[in-house]
């Protein structure tokens, strides 16, 4: 019975998420951290950047993947799937109402001005995110050298994003594994 309860926990937490999150993966991201970690201490800002890591580098949508991982350390497999219907749900249903009403609302003014509102609060939303999860991923020197490292090069050259990932990967390795030869010494 406790299993249900919290499989049920999940799927309405991330329903509502999915119901009243505008804008983008990152802005969910936000409303999972101040659910799973400000409010409920359910899990750590190091454990969500794990979930997120591995949930953005494996092939998908970003946050449905990051929802079936955090849905899995919640819950294991069926928290996942409880996690991912209870974030997507609410985006089929508005979806199918926006796309029955679409005639009538594609030039609505009002609509449209509540669209612009949605979007420059969302900016504002992903901003204190990227900030709060920034403090915990740069703890350490090797994390912000490889992330200026991967900017500029984004920025300056035409260099993969998977070769750049790649790269990081193979840095961090190197360096935990040096890290580790020294303790042992």
């Amino acid at each position: 019975m406790e299993k249900l309860r919290k499989l049920l926990s999940i799927f309405l937490t991330f329903f509502k998420i999915g119901a009243f999150t505008f804008g983008s993966g990152w802005s969910v991201l936000a409303q999972l951290e101040r659910e799973y970690i400000v409010k409920r201490g359910e899990i750590s800002k190091e454990t969500l950047l794990e979930i997120m890591t591995v949930g953005k580098s494996v092939p998908g949508i970003m946050i449905t993947n990051i929802s079936m991982l955090m849905g899995m350390e919640l819950a294991g497999p069926a928290g996942g799937i409880a996690a991912v219907v209870g974030l997507t749900l609410p985006a089929v249903i508005i979806l199918s109402g926006v796309t029955y009403f679409y005639d009538f609302i594609r030039d609505n003014y009002w609509f449209s001005a509540a669209m612009k509102g949605v979007s420059a609060a969302v900016i504002a939303i992903v901003a204190s995110t990227a900030l709060s999860l920034g403090r915990e991923a740069f703890r350490e020197k090797l994390a912000i050298v490889i992330c200026s490292i991967a900017f500029l090069l984004g920025l300056f050259t035409g260099i993969s994003n998977i070769l750049m990932i790649a790269a990081g990967v193979v840095i961090a390795l190197v360096w935990i594994g040096v890290e580790k030869a020294g303790e042992k010494k």
